[in-house]
């Protein structure tokens, strides 16, 4: 027996559904996506909380002549199925398969693609702004999460909006929590909104004789009685000042009061933000009771909520990041710690919840963290700001000038350095060391494993300029951190094995590829020797020049590109010293990656040791 949801191939079939068969539709939705997030991994909180918008929206504007932006676009889902990718989302986040965010070459549904969080509006307004100069009658609709809209690039969007456009429908979708709960003025001030109980009262008894009364032509004499009204029980409303016209809360999971909002939001001939209330994870009571665990989830069981398989044993880095912070800052209280909106992400809770005095989360404000850990510093503390490398690409510019230039003793502490798989080129942090190693007083490093994390951290901390650790997403080798961290020498790398035909540079979490690498090359007769590089800058250029005296080649792995990265600098430096032999870098290549697991990632890229080797060999043996 066919489903509704079956029926749907685009939001012309939702069009003329009643307000019965959209609550069908929407229970039909979660139930697919559940299902469907449940086998392939994904983004499930989020998407569970905008299932009633997503139709609502679908119902009253159409896409692709209408334009949905959404926000980061992690909460995607229910809109790729209603726009005719329904068949394909057992493919989401697959090599070759659905993303799991809005692309542009994915579906002309796909108005603007996201990855990072606050880009929505700025985007819209530039949309509205070319269809206003050829006169085009589609409507522009930006999809803001609250996190969102406290941002910086949100509310430089906010204070252009008057100039930019006089049409625009900005959909507010409150929900109390980006990764983590949210923080910050913003989160309070909208908590304001929706939690002001005589305007509640008030709106709750108008709206009930408003659906008595069936509305109809009342709408828009309704909507201004409520405007009139709220500057009563609300004062100014901070969007007005922006010269949008505010209207809710609105309950997000109520069909008919979404549908009435979106029709006034859809005939205004004025900038209009409509605020609306979700719950994260709605409709799945795992998510709802914890929205943070399933904000991002791989596999799982639906009826138990176990993930399959099971979680690999041990600490993850970040794990073992925050508690060497948290050791180090119980005896030096000058310690204090940043992250940007992902304290659980990060293993931060410990720190908040030991040293909360000593603990910041700035929020969706990447930028704002960067130069509010410099003027920590510039005042004799010593600040740990921690973010995914994805995210710090946000804050080259603050770090140049705010941090580097002035040379405090910052510490950024990258996490999620490398390939990260299923979310794709929006979220691999394979461009850091490009973005980060030709700034002048930065250390940077990289870890082979968990204790050389805890090494490295300790010794940042002892710098008296600023610091670059890079990490990678997961569980380490199983090197356990020790209880006491030691002192690591700034700058010198290790030898792991001696060689002297080929000499392998490996960074970080690539150890372990390069000493297989070296296996398979010594049993094909080449005498190969390992080097772990720990620092990418300083190079340890004694070591380096030392080994290309007498070797064929020298080689790289890292996991991140190739262009402008580590192999890039050891190739320059090679280059300077005249060395005569091979050099050979391994790592991304610079097109954006896309998304799909690792193991199939590495596989397509060729960054296995049996393919790495046989390059090697190959390029060898072409000189004799």
């Amino acid at each position: 027996m066919d489903t509704l949801l079956q029926r749907i191939e685009g939001p012309a079939d939702i069009a003329p559904l009643g307000v019965g068969e959209l609550e069908q539709l929407a229970s039909e939705v979660r139930a697919f996506m559940i299902d469907a997030v449940s086998r392939t991994g994904g983004h499930l909180a989020a998407n569970l909380g905008v299932v009633e918008l997503t139709i609502a929206l679908l119902k009253t504007f159409q896409p692709p002549r209408d334009k949905i932006v959404w926000d980061t676009s992690h909460q995607c889902y229910a809109f790729k199925m209603l726009t005719g990718r329904r068949d394909r989302m057992h493919t989401l986040r697959q090599f070759g398969g659905l993303a799991g965010f809005l692309r542009r070459d994915e579906s002309p549904c796909d108005a603007f693609g996201a990855g990072h969080a606050g880009t929505a509006l700025s985007a819209a307004l530039g949309m509205a702004a070319a269809r206003d100069r050829r006169g085009g009658p589609e409507h522009i609709v930006a999809v803001v999460g609250d996190a969102a809209a406290g941002c910086g690039i949100s509310m430089e969007a906010f204070n252009n909006l008057a100039g930019a456009t006089r049409r625009i429908v900005v959909i507010l979708n409150d929900n109390e929590m980006s990764i983590s709960r949210n923080v910050g003025a913003m989160s309070r001030y909208l908590g304001g909104l929706l939690a002001n109980p005589r305007y509640n009262r008030w709106k709750r008894s108008v709206e009930t004789v408003a659906t008595r009364m069936r509305m109809g032509s009342l709408r828009s004499v309704y909507y201004r009685m409520e405007e009139a009204i709220k500057s009563l029980f609300l004062g100014s409303v901070m969007f007005e000042e922006f010269g949008l016209r505010y209207v809710g809360p609105i309950d997000g999971h109520d069909f008919p009061k979404l549908l009435d909002a979106l029709e006034v939001a859809r005939e205004s001939d004025r900038p209009i933000l409509l605020h609306v209330s979700t719950r994260k994870g709605k409709g799945y009571p795992y998510a709802e009771k914890e929205p943070t665990k399933w904000h991002g989830t791989s596999c799982f069981d639906v009826a138990s909520g176990d993930l399959t398989p099971p979680p690999p044993m041990g600490p993850t880095y970040s794990a073992v990041f925050g508690e060497t912070l948290c050791r180090l800052a119980a005896k030096d209280d000058r310690i204090c710690a940043i992250t940007a909106g992902m304290c659980t992400g990060t293993g931060m809770d410990q720190f908040a919840a030991r040293f909360p005095d000593r603990f910041f989360d700035v929020g969706i404000s990447e930028e704002h963290g960067a130069v509010f850990a410099a003027g920590l510093a510039a005042e004799g503390m010593r600040p740990v700001y921690v973010l995914y490398s994805t995210f710090a690409q946000r804050v080259v510019d603050c770090v140049i000038h705010d941090i580097c230039l002035q040379k405090l003793p910052v510490v950024l502490c990258l996490d999620r350095a490398g390939i990260v798989g299923d979310d794709g080129p929006t979220h691999h942090g394979i461009l850091d060391i490009a973005l980060f190693r030709a700034l002048p007083n930065l250390v940077m490093m990289q870890p082979a494993d968990e204790a050389e994390l805890a090494d490295m951290l300790y010794g940042a901390l002892k710098l008296d300029g600023p610091a670059l650790i890079r990490y990678p997403r997961g569980r380490g080798p199983g090197v356990a951190a020790p209880a006491e961290p030691r002192d690591m020498p700034i700058g010198v790398a290790q030898v792991v094995r001696e060689g002297g035909d080929v000499l392998i540079w490996a960074l970080g979490d690539m150890l372990a590829t390069a000493v297989q690498v070296a296996d398979i090359l010594r049993g094909g007769g080449l005498a190969a020797g390992v080097v772990n590089a720990r620092f990418i800058r300083p190079l340890d250029a004694r070591l380096l020049a030392e080994q290309a005296r007498g070797a064929r080649a020298i080689v790289t792995i890292e996991n991140g590109v190739v262009e402008g990265g580590f192999g890039s600098l050891v190739g320059d430096f090679l280059h300077l010293t005249g060395f005569g032999g091979r050099m050979l870098a391994f790592g991304w290549p610079t097109p954006f990656v896309p998304h799909g697991g690792t193991d199939r990632l590495l596989d397509e890229f060729g960054l296995r040791p049996g393919p790495i080797a046989e390059r090697i060999r190959k390029v060898l043996n072409a000189e004799t």
